[in-house]
C-alpha cells in the first residue's frame, strides 16, 4: 500500500479512524529524507492495519502548529482520532513496528 499524501485540509479526515501514522516532513530535511523509505516499507508490511499518510510541513503549516510539532520528522500515530504517540527523529522499521503494535 502506498504513504498518501494529507493536507491541513483533508488531515482530521484522514486520521480519524482506525490507526494511523503520520510523516510530518520537509524536501529540505536529511532525516526525513532518511526516514521516508522506512515508512514506505511499514507501509507495505502493516498496510492492512494501519493507514500511513505523509504531510509537508512547508505547506501545511497549520497541522504541524497545532500538535506543537516542533522538529522533524516527526512520526504521529493516532488512533479512532486521538493522538496516542508522537516520535520525533529517525527511527528504524523494527521500532516503529513495536510501537505501533501496541495499538492494534
Amino acid at each position: 500500500m502506498a504513504v498518501a499524501v494529507t493536507t491541513d485540509k483533508t488531515f482530521e479526515e484522514d486520521t480519524g479512524s482506525g490507526v494511523t501514522l503520520t510523516d510530518f516532513w520537509a524536501t529540505w530535511c536529511g532525516p526525513c529524507r532518511m526516514q521516508s523509505p522506512v515508512v514506505e516499507q511499514l507501509s507495505n508490511d502493516m498496510g492492512e492495519q494501519v493507514t500511513f499518510n505523509k504531510m509537508d510541513v512547508d505547506e501545511n503549516p497549520a497541522t504541524a502548529q497545532k500538535f506543537g510539532i516542533m522538529s522533524i520528522p516527526t512520526l504521529l500515530v493516532k488512533k479512532d482520532g486521538q493522538v496516542v504517540d508522537s516520535i520525533v527523529g529517525y527511527h528504524s522499521k523494527e521500532q516503529l513496528q513495536q510501537i505501533l503494535g501496541q495499538y492494534l
